[in-house]
Formats: C-alpha cells, sequence, structure tokens
C-alpha cells in the first residue's frame, strides 16, 4: 500500500511540474491543429505484433496540412507488464515558412521501452523513447542535421463502472538530444486528455484534446491540437 501510495504522489509531483512551466510565461504563439489516423495491427500471440498506421495532421488552425505519414511498428512484451516497440515513419512535411517552400520528405525511427500496471480501478503505464530524424536527400554539407530526442510519458486512465469512455490523462516531457544543442536540453511539454471505445468488433476509435508548449525559445508556442484515432486488429486463428 505504502509503493501504491508513493507512485500515486510521484505521478501528481511530474504533473504539478508540467503544469507549472505553463504558467512560468506569457504564451505569444498560439495554433489549433487537427490529428486524424486509421491504423491496422495483427497480433501472432500474446508477445509479439506488428502495426501500420497513416495519419494526417492539420495546422494554421486545421487549415492547411502540416504533414502525413506511414508508420510501421513491431511491439515485443517479453512479461506482462513490460514491453519494448520499434517503429519507422516516413514523413511528407509541409513547409510552407522561409524562402524554399514545398513538401520535404523525412525520415523518423524510434525505440520504446514500456511498463504498466493497475491501481485499484486506475490504469498506470510509463513509456521511454529515443527518437531519430532527419531529411532525406539531403546531405550534412548542405544543412541536414539529424534531431534525436529522448521522452519521457506517464499515462493514467480510471475505469469507470458501466461505463464504456472511461477518461485518461498523460504528460510527455522533450529532451532536445541532437548534437547542436546542449545535451539533454528540456523543449516540450505535452499534455493529452483522452478516452477509447473499444467495444465493436471492427476496431477501436481514439478521441482526445491535446496540450502542447515549446519550451527555451524566444516565444514559445502553444498549440492546441484535437484527434482522431482508428485501429483494427487481427488476430492468428488457433
Amino acid at each position: 500500500m505504502n509503493m501504491n501510495k508513493r507512485i500515486i504522489a510521484t505521478l501528481g509531483l511530474f504533473c504539478l511540474i508540467c503544469s507549472s512551466v505553463f504558467a512560468q510565461e506569457t504564451v505569444t504563439v498560439r495554433d489549433l491543429e487537427t490529428w486524424s489516423s486509421i491504423g491496422l495491427r495483427y497480433k501472432f500471440n500474446k508477445k509479439w505484433s506488428i502495426a501500420v498506421q497513416e495519419q494526417l495532421r492539420l495546422k494554421d488552425n486545421s487549415s492547411t496540412i502540416d504533414q502525413y505519414f506511414t508508420q510501421g511498428t513491431i511491439k515485443y512484451k517479453p512479461i506482462k507488464p513490460i514491453w519494448f516497440g520499434l517503429s519507422a515513419r516516413y514523413i511528407r512535411n509541409n513547409d510552407n515558412q522561409g524562402k524554399i517552400q514545398g513538401y520535404e520528405n523525412h525520415m523518423r525511427f524510434h525505440a520504446d521501452f514500456g511498463y504498466k500496471h493497475n491501481i485499484s480501478r486506475f490504469k498506470l503505464k510509463y513509456r521511454v523513447r529515443y527518437q531519430h530524424k532527419n531529411e532525406l536527400g539531403i546531405s550534412a554539407a548542405d544543412g541536414d542535421e539529424a534531431r534525436t530526442f529522448a521522452r519521457f510519458k506517464v499515462d493514467g486512465k480510471y475505469n469507470i463502472k458501466k461505463w464504456k469512455l472511461d477518461p485518461g490523462l498523460a504528460a510527455e516531457i522533450f529532451y532536445n538530444t541532437s548534437n547542436s544543442v546542449v545535451t539533454d536540453q528540456l523543449q516540450r511539454i505535452r499534455f493529452t486528455l483522452y478516452t477509447n471505445y473499444d467495444e465493436w468488433d471492427f476496431g477501436d476509435f481514439r478521441m482526445f484534446y491535446r496540450l502542447e508548449r515549446d519550451l527555451n525559445t524566444t516565444y514559445p508556442k502553444t498549440t492546441h491540437i484535437v484527434g482522431l484515432n482508428y485501429q483494427l486488429t487481427l488476430k492468428k486463428k488457433k
């Protein structure tokens, strides 16, 4: 019981620290984005699964395409509370600022380690992610430089009796580990309020609202994001 109290206290402190960062400065740049995706997952067994996802993101108050991408993921669960994941993402990014504008091709890879457990009616998840992204077709001499991040996320979901849309809240911090900046520079904080509906045989829907804040910049940007995700899961027949 004491361990459970310490875990809950740690999660509360993490969210408090994150929320206090939003109040430190007056926000001068804002945007409303829309993220939508459709995906397919195939479960070989209880330990191994693969997935593919197509996603579209809109920016400039959801009036302009920001990017769209295809992502493939492989996931492994050696034991019930622990999982590992590897993903590759091909991105078409719409650069509509500066002298040279147009769609750019980017490639991103990320590796995940996750842990989850339950406390009473709470489902708690923790994830550490390392990601690496760079632009395709552009050499380092031409200005391309890989951007790497370490990301730390905590996620809590509460199971309400006789209610299908259980609420969840997640908080995530981003550290920029690229060579061009100070190592482990805190760059972004993200909060997500979400719910899932998975009672249908033809897929799982997730709806969310996300609040994201850039840090360590002269004009920090706050982005409001609304999203809808759909994923169909198939299982290997026994």
